[in-house]
């Protein structure tokens, strides 16, 4: 009975977690890498274990670092069931299909420069074909239903209340007699935050896998992040240039077109015209609206009333890229919310290019930026930057706003762990070395758990357990 890390070990991204149980192999995420060119390189590697000999896989949530692989694990030879909520199904058909879209593109791209140098084609990393056969494998799971995996291993889903669907996943697993419960977090919410319910807070466990993606870091109240956000709006309101914000289709896009309508009047917001420039972001509003029962009550009876429109009369779903063209001819007046989150590729990048430059353009960083992404780079004041080759000037305005972030920070992190009885030993992953580092000395200092950092393919023996 072991657990091993093959993803997210000391890197944000990348999940993806080998449970082995008697004969029985099961597989906890199988995120893609994300970050800079040679981090991305890897999801190219071939898997450390054979996808062929995996029962199932059992999914946290949609976002592609936790569900980007799952159509290469399928080409490789996986055939059995992908256990996750329906949300979350639901949500993989919209963002596997874009990834398979955006992977086939960069594949065409370099392959022309490879043959300008006489180099060998590359494959994509995986087609639409490829997607399509990966979402006949799903399995919708509703939460706090008890499902049985197989004979050593059934599962339980809880409300993470990170994106729509997202669930911390609880394991009990039996080995010839031998009991271990295991819980793993999944990304976990910051509490307080719009649209979902707060985390869901377990007692039980003698094994955590728990991540820590914010172990180093504090989120400011809700309630102040929320006038950090109306100070930006103020600031920029007798502004000439746009608003860019970097945002994920799914999660962040929704909670900032929410905070807006809920804030519209007040804010000012009429006089500016707002895009949500992601056809993806687009499709993902659209299953929100369809699980309204994930919600909190005060959302729920927003959205209700409101739908898709969110009472905002000059806001536009930017589907085609004529329509996102058209935005970059605009000189001012326009808020563009557009992916990616870390500014990696999408249509983020043509309006960073049309606007970085420019002193009256401010730009709204509102997520986790992973290491080496322009995202990151932005948020750490580089001066310049290259897009497609060309070096552009920042000067820009960047606004960083941390608490709008969809994971919980280190003390939301430290609560959720605290709430287990005993203080079961926890393995921390989803987190760079720092952010581990951190969070592991909180919990043993304060909490007297005993916290270790994954390690890239290095095993934990769930028989042989040391509080």
């Amino acid at each position: 009975m072991k657990l091993t890390s093959y993803g997210a070990a000391e890197e944000v991204t990348g999940s993806c977690h080998l449970l082995e149980v008697g004969n029985r192999r099961v597989l906890l995420d199988c995120g893609m890498i994300q970050g800079r060119r040679k981090d991305e390189a890897r999801n190219r590697d071939r898997f450390p274990f054979d996808p062929a000999t995996l029962d199932a896989v059992i999914l946290s949530h949609a976002h592609i670092d936790h569900s980007g692989r799952l159509p290469i694990l399928v080409r490789y030879g996986f055939s059995g069931p992908i256990y996750t909520h329906a949300a979350s199904a639901d949500l993989c058909k919209t963002l596997l299909k874009d990834s398979a879209y955006l992977n086939e593109r960069d594949t065409q791209y370099q392959n022309k420069r490879r043959a300008r140098k006489g180099q060998s084609m590359l494959q994509p990393l995986y087609t639409q074909d490829d997607v399509e056969e990966t979402i006949k494998l799903f399995k919708k799971v509703d939460f706090n239903s008890r499902t049985k995996v197989c004979d050593e291993l059934e599962m339980t889903l809880h409300h993470a209340g990170h994106i729509l669907g997202s669930a911390m996943v609880e394991l009990d697993l039996n080995e010839k007699g031998q009991q271990r419960t295991v819980v793993f977090s999944g990304d976990l919410g910051h509490r307080g935050a719009p649209i979902l319910k707060d985390f869901t807070v377990l007692n039980k466990a003698d094994f955590v896998l728990m991540e820590s993606t914010y172990g180093n870091r504090l989120h400011r109240p809700w309630e102040d992040t929320l006038e950090e956000v109306k100070g930006i709006v103020e600031e920029v309101r007798n502004s000439k240039g746009n608003v860019l914000i970097p945002a994920f289709a799914v999660g962040r896009s929704q909670m900032i077109l929410y905070t807006f309508a809920r804030n519209f009047h007040e804010w000012g917001l009429d006089r500016w015209k707002i895009f949500l420039d992601s056809p993806m972001a687009i499709e993902a509003t659209k299953t929100y609206m369809k699980h309204v029962q994930l919600y909190d009550d005060e959302a729920a009876e927003f959205w209700r009333e409101n739908g898709t429109s969110l009472a905002m009369p000059n806001l536009t779903f930017s589907r085609s890229a004529e329509e996102s063209q058209k935005i970059n001819k605009m000189k001012s007046g326009a808020i563009v919310i557009a992916g990616s989150g870390m500014c990696t590729g999408g249509r983020i990048k043509h309006h960073l290019k049309h606007n970085l430059w420019r002193k009256e353009s401010h730009v709204v960083i509102a997520g986790y930026q992973s290491h080496g992404s322009l995202g990151r780079r932005l948020v750490e004041g580089d001066e310049t930057v290259k897009l497609w080759g060309e070096k552009i000037k920042v000067e820009a305005t960047i606004h960083t706003v941390g608490g709008l972030s969809a994971h919980a920070d280190q003390q939301g992190l430290m609560d959720w762990y605290a709430a287990f009885e005993g203080r079961p030993p926890v393995l921390l992953v989803h987190g760079e070395p720092k952010s581990m580092d951190v969070l592991a000395d909180r919990i043993r200092d304060e909490l007297g758990g005993r916290a270790l950092k994954a390690k890239a393919g290095k095993s934990t023996d769930l028989l042989k357990l040391d509080k």
